[in-house]
């Protein structure tokens, strides 16, 4: 476990790569991942609501100071496309992507060999008015913490071409566990 507690936010619309810049993050710096979409989805399971905007934004500043935020910047055609070709494993939350991480057999979790399924909102009709909804939500979330002198920002169309970025500025917050030549 790392010696240091680091509170960081990554923020991005659906398909930006969040989870698999936070399993990095996990596995180079050991530091625990909580994935917000997977208590959003939890949360509308159970009727409860969990929105990412300014008021929980602000909400969060309450319980804790933040060390970093990032937030990454990815095309709309690229997060059009990544969307509309993810599949899930809804058990373990395993996303695989038919173009650059397709399951082993088509529609069949590699692990389990449980059904795969596209979640409603990754299917293509859903996913324009699902990123219109992220950019106006988090406008505001965004400018918050780029005035607290947090923010940093990370732009490109794939996350292997972003993770030695994000990898440097851990590094200069927090001493690594393992090297990112590992990606």
């Amino acid at each position: 476990m790392a010696s240091k507690l680091l509170r960081a936010v990554i923020l991005g619309p659906p398909g930006s790569g969040k989870g698999t810049v936070c399993q990095r993050i996990a596995q180079n710096f050991g530091l625990q991942h909580l994935s917000s979409g997977h208590f959003l989805r939890e949360n509308i399971k159970a009727s409860t609501g969990f929105p990412r905007t300014l008021v929980q934004a602000e909400a969060l500043n309450k319980i804790c100071d933040l060390d970093l935020v990032i937030t990454l910047n990815i095309p709309f055609e690229t997060l059009k496309d990544r969307l509309s070709r993810r599949w899930i494993h809804p058990p373990s939350g395993r996303v695989y992507n038919l173009d650059f991480n397709p399951p082993h057999v088509p529609g069949i979790d590699d692990i389990t060999g449980e059904p795969l399924i596209q979640q409603e909102d990754d299917k293509p009709e859903a996913v324009a008015a699902r990123l219109r909804r992220y950019k106006d939500a988090a406008k505001p979330v965004i400018e918050l913490y780029k005035s607290q002198g947090v923010l940093h920002q990370f732009s490109g169309t794939e996350t292997n071409k972003i993770w030695p970025y994000v990898y440097t500025l851990f590094s200069n917050k927090i001493a690594p566990i393992q090297s990112k030549e590992a990606y």
